[in-house]
């Protein structure tokens, strides 16, 4: 399982095993580069032993805080304030910390076992359970590695797949014998094996009457402040800390916060692609203007056709999960360039599902049934296009997308449907597709990823913001108030980009041949998951098969096939 997730974390590895527990870790070094912080990290004196995947942003200040208490510390790391954040607090320590986190913690004189998750799901955590054991990693590939993993797909989760455009929220993964802590839970499992769940955090979505007076200037104040906040927040390391730099408006605005805030020589890194079909593969036009206008050490990376076509291999032994947005092998070449140059960057991920910059909100301000009108803009088909496409056997015996969408939607604590959606966006699909997509890629290659975006200080000012606040100037519009202050204009006022890799949305030649070998091999054929007469009129004419959300549904099937060979399922 560790080498599996060698790849994750390249400087070092350790195990530990008491009892009836063992912790494995891979390390990458970012803060406290010494053996001192080497993991799995034992407290003796407390009694506890953690594994840790992540960064605790304020750990500098919690430190002192317990030094203040009495407690001494061996290393300079972040691990270790964990470990006596959790003595002194218990649970109460989760809500404390400032970062992404997902750790396991033993407790030597309880015998009980401790897994978190952090508000986001930023950092993964799956699990296995056999018959008196449950088993615990960063990637689903790599409880594959340990065997004894119920390897059979999960209908219901090939149903969000299929419709809810690749999001599989928790526990659900593609397979039935793996399953994912949600995020923002605490899981304690006693010696007996009983376990409890705990959510820590669920921010509201509707108006504070502390807030209802205030004008748009004061919302962009606030809302730069706490962007100020998060940016300085996530480049605490030992090492330098770099930005992915689309040209687009969030890591622009990142780009430019820390240059206010003083940041000089800041590494950036672009990626491009070829064109097809007249769609243009790169925006290096906006990120170089941002790169020169602040100054940073900028890299442009251009991606040939060959280049992009020997990476998909590697892009799905990357993926824990099957993920169909065309930008994760853009994620891939990009990160694995950056990481020759720096271990720890910026992105700027999240900033369209916290301030609504997606265009399926807008017409939500005038509906009345919230359920339809989402699945109408967002789910890739209904479920009975989906019982056309899937042979009997793989179709869910219920609508199960929807009544997932539909439970996440209607619960109460959301003011409008704007509000219902960007909760449902914000708490379930970010985690399922941009923000583990962007953990993979990034990962694959022993890069961390931060995400300001996602800082939770900043959330819960962005959902208290009114959703007209937020519509604005299609889309964003508080935030582009924020960016009118610190960005050239050029880079707000344009049509929105996105991480286009045009051969994957317009599927011929050599690509239409990888994906059919995959849907018409034998492994394919014994799985029977499509039907052959929906494949064949995707083969027909993959271009005339394309999502609501401009994706393929040729590349979407045979993703997900590729996936499983790829991993042996």
């Amino acid at each position: 399982m560790m080498d599996a997730m060698a790849p994750r974390g390249p400087d070092g590895s350790g195990l530990i095993q008491h009892g009836h527990v063992a912790l494995g870790h891979r390390r990458l070094k970012i803060i406290d580069l010494s053996d001192r912080a080497r993991q799995p990290m034992t407290d003796a004196a407390l009694g506890y032993t953690i594994a840790f995947n992540g960064c605790i942003y304020n750990y500098p200040e919690l430190r002192a805080e317990l030094e203040a208490k009495g407690y001494t510390f061996f290393s300079t790391g972040d691990t270790e304030v964990i470990l006596k954040a959790w003595h002194c607090w218990g649970e109460d320590a989760i809500s404390k910390l400032h970062g992404m986190f997902a750790f396991v913690l033993s407790e030597r004189d309880t015998g009980r076992t401790v897994m978190v998750r952090d508000r986001f799901g930023i950092k993964p955590l799956y699990y296995s359970e056999t018959p008196g054991a449950i088993r615990f990693a960063s990637s689903l590939p790599a409880l594959l590695k340990a065997g004894d993993v119920d390897t059979s797909i999960d209908r219901a989760a090939l149903h969000n797949y299929m419709s809810f455009h690749a999001v599989v929220p928790p526990p659900r993964t593609i397979i039935n014998g793996v399953r994912k802590l949600p995020p923002a839970t605490i899981r304690v499992i006693e010696p007996d094996g009983t376990m409890k769940d705990r959510v820590y955090w669920n921010p509201p979505f509707d108006r504070d009457p502390e807030l209802s007076g205030l004008s748009s200037a004061e919302w962009r104040e606030r809302v730069h402040d706490a962007l100020r906040v998060a940016v300085k927040r996530r480049m605490v390391a030992d090492v330098p800390v770099g930005v992915l730099l689309s040209g687009g408006v969030d890591s622009s605005l990142i780009v430019a916060l820390l240059a206010e805030a003083g940041q000089h020589g800041l590494m950036s890194f672009s990626v491009g692609f070829q064109e097809a079909k007249g769609e243009k593969g790169d925006e290096f036009v906006y990120s170089d203007l941002v790169a020169e206008r602040f100054g940073t050490d900028h890299h442009q990376i251009f991606v040939p056709s060959s280049e992009l076509m020997d990476a998909l291999p590697g892009t799905f032994a990357a993926m824990s999960e099957p993920m169909v947005s065309y930008d994760n092998v853009g994620f891939y070449l990009l990160s694995k360039e950056v990481s020759k140059h720096i271990k720890v960057v910026q992105s700027g991920q999240g900033a369209d599902e916290i301030f609504a910059g997606y265009h399926w909100y807008p017409p939500l301000m005038s509906s009345n049934d919230v359920v339809s009108d989402y699945a109408k803009v967002f789910f890739d088909r209904d479920h009975e296009t989906l019982k056309k496409q899937l042979n009997p056997d793989w179709v869910a015996d219920t609508d199960a997308s929807r009544e997932l969408v539909a439970e996440h939607l209607l619960r109460a604590g959301a003011d409008t449907p704007v509000d219902r959606a960007l909760r449902l966006d914000g708490t379930v699909m970010l985690v399922d597709d941009p923000v583990k997509r962007v953990d993979n890629m990034t990962m694959a290659w022993g890069l961390e990823a931060r995400v300001p975006f996602l800082d939770h200080e900043l959330v819960e000012l962005a959902a208290r913001i009114p959703p007209e606040e937020k519509l604005r100037d299609n889309g964003k519009g508080i935030l582009k108030d924020v960016a009118r202050q610190v960005l050239p204009s050029e880079v707000i006022d344009r049509k929105k980009g996105y991480f286009p890799v045009p051969e994957l949305k317009y599927i011929d030649g050599a690509y239409l041949d990888l994906v059919r070998d995959a849907l018409t091999s034998k492994a394919a054929r014994e799985r029977g998951i499509f039907r052959e007469d929906y494949l064949d009129s995707l083969f027909d004419s993959p271009a005339d098969h394309i999502t609501p959300l401009q994706g393929s549904e040729l590349w979407q099937a045979g993703l997900l096939e590729l996936w499983l060979q790829t991993h042996g399922i």
